[in-house]
């Protein structure tokens, strides 16, 4: 039986500020409400949000240390050294690596080589194997993108070989900052920076702005590298204002118009070449197939295997910098995903059925599961799917090579890295945010680290905490969906983290037409609602993994929904279509 969610209704927008908005920008009064609720509460705010310009960018040169890079980068490529760029293993990594790649390529630098690090061998971040790999092969310059900030060892190594480094992070640093000739984080303390949700991608995109910026590089040359930066800031759940709104808005632009090779591939096994691509189609479709490469275990035996999963995200799968159409290539990482998938449901169903058979751990405040044949790669997809059923906060680990790893997944309002660093005398190392982490121990350790962390979260976590949630923007009358306000609120987009896709309520509705169980095992519910007012209005809607009240809602019983606008693409017709985010039956009160 699902959690029950609490609805909470968003404070509403000021009357008299929200009646100004709507008179100024010609819409809704609904939507109006929407813009003053995100804090868009004057016509110019308005104006900028509606229409994101590339003029309104930050100067690169704001961020501490861009002109030492732009300085290393300028004699590496007058000097013709041999430069390495390096990433992680993410869609974030891999989408930066093709990004800073492709950039020096197009300047005419061609002694590069790109690295991304093998998940399984090497682990995240800045290995000394891919230092030994540069210095081998005569690299003098490594660009880092996606990581770094902690590799204060690593760099220093790498000095000792004659390999200099820049780092394009944006993870929260330590207190030391890493002795390379820049280190470019705008996360850093010493950083002024105006922005500092950017992507490991959007740093890399910011040296290559500020390199052609020194240079008299039009901007516009620089303007089809979008489309990965706009893969990797939907990907990587980074909040869409502020410059990362203005550079997925032309992202999603090129993304449709004139995508890059490699991501064409991509995009056209999604089946996505018929439609327009939104951030949701990035987060659900493209995204995973690229980090499916770098989730999944290369085989050994393959004389033809990439050096790692990431590798083949970059180069042999989806070809990121290729610049020749590569139609049976995406195939290759579609494999990966068909293959991830495979495995993160049979692991998922294994640790749902040791969670069930054993009443302590069902019961408990949080989830701590440790089986050591487990696929590293996949474990942070599982405890993903484990905080569906049971919503609380989840570490799933497992083992490799010789140490218990895993991955870690919060509830909002929970803080998930403090739970973990109050562990920290347990662990070899961890990292991550408020609501994922990852880490790694000893395996003695892991039974003391479960209590420990289990006892944390029981002290510490709000019981409120652990009822899902879902937030509703306003209430909505299904008459008020006209074209007029769907092209309105298309407006709204790109969606994401700071400005999510809105929710609305629609009380009092019932089933007129079509109500049925869809699916593979009928875990889906599709239905036309309508509701009953002046004019009668009926929509057609989908409740994914909400098969609950399917004999209340055929009978003809009413219901409330919560749920999102979204545009149903089918057999190359287009309709609109509501997604529900839940349910709740109107029962008599005895």
């Amino acid at each position: 039986m699902p959690i029950e969610k609490r609805w909470v209704v968003k404070p509403q927008g000021n009357p008299e500020a929200v009646a100004a908005m709507a008179a100024a920008t010609g819409i809704s009064s609904v939507l109006a409400n929407l813009l003053v609720q995100r804090g868009i509460d004057t016509l110019e705010k308005a104006k900028k949000f509606f229409n994101p310009q590339l003029s309104d960018l930050h100067d690169p040169f704001l961020m501490k240390d861009m002109d030492k890079a732009v300085e290393r980068v300028e004699r590496a490529v007058r000097n013709r050294e041999k430069i390495m760029v390096y990433g992680d293993y993410d869609v974030d990594g891999t989408t930066a690596v093709a990004l800073v790649y492709k950039f020096l390529r197009q300047i005419g630098h061609k002694d590069l080589l790109f690295y991304i690090p093998d998940r399984y061998t090497e682990g995240y971040g800045i290995s000394t194997k891919g230092i030994d790999h540069a210095a081998r092969k005569g690299a003098t310059l490594i660009i880092a993108l996606d990581c770094g900030i902690k590799a204060i060892e690593k760099v220093d190594y790498a000095k000792r070989k004659g390999v200099d480094f820049i780092i394009c992070d944006h993870h929260l640093p330590a207190e030391e900052i890493p002795r390379a000739v820049a280190v470019l984080d705008p996360k850093r303390a010493d950083c002024s920076y105006p922005f500092d949700e950017l992507s490991g991608c959007g740093v890399g995109f910011k040296l290559v702005q500020a390199y052609c910026q020194k240079n008299g590089i039009p901007f516009q040359q620089i303007e089809p590298l979008l489309d990965l930066l706009a893969v990797s800031i939907a990907s990587d759940i980074v909040p869409l204002v502020d410059e990362n709104r203005i550079l997925a808005h032309y992202g999603l632009l090129r993304l449709n118009a004139s995508p890059s090779k490699g991501l064409l591939s991509i995009i056209k096994i999604c089946g996505l070449d018929r439609h327009n691509i939104t951030i949701d189609d990035i987060v659900f479709k493209i995204g995973p197939r690229i980090n499916a490469a770098g989730r999944m275990r290369m085989d050994e035996n393959d004389e033809n295997a990439a050096p790692s999963g990431g590798y083949a995200a970059v180069e042999r799968g989806g070809k990121l910098i290729s610049k020749t159409n590569v139609p049976k290539e995406g195939s290759v990482i579609d494999g990966f995903n068909q293959d991830r998938k495979c495995i993160d449901r049979s692991v998922t169903q294994e640790a749902h059925d040791f969670i069930e058979a054993h009443a302590e751990l069902k019961a408990a405040k949080s989830t701590v599961i440790y089986n050591p044949r487990w696929m590293k790669g996949i474990v942070g997809i599982v405890a993903s799917r484990l905080i569906e059923t049971y919503y609380r906060p989840t570490v799933v680990l497992t083992m490799s090579n010789g140490f218990v790893t895993g991955s870690a997944r919060s509830v909002p309002g929970f803080d998930l890295y403090q739970a973990i660093e109050s562990c920290s005398d347990l662990l070899e190392n961890f990292g991550g945010h408020m609501y994922a982490a990852g880490l790694t121990m000893r395996p003695e350790r892991v039974e003391e680290f479960t209590r420990r962390f289990n006892a944390y979260v029981e002290e510490n976590i709000d019981p409120i905490t652990l009822q899902p949630q879902v937030e509703i923007d306003s209430e909505l009358f299904f008459s008020n969906i006209t074209p007029a306000f769907r092209r309105d609120l298309n407006r709204f987009q790109p969606f994401g983290p700071g400005n999510p896709a809105p929710v609305f309520v629609t009380r009092g509705v019932v089933s007129h037409g079509e109500t049925k169980l869809v699916g593979a095992d009928c875990e889906h519910l599709r239905m036309d609602l309508m509701q009953r007012q002046k004019p009668n209005t009926t929509i057609q809607t989908i409740a994914f993994q909400q098969p609950t009240h399917y004999e209340w809602i055929r009978a003809g019983h009413p219901i409330d929904v919560c749920y999102q606008i979204v545009e149903n693409h089918y057999r190359g017709s287009v309709s609109v279509q509501l997604r529900i985010k839940d349910i709740k039956p109107l029962r008599s009160k005895q």
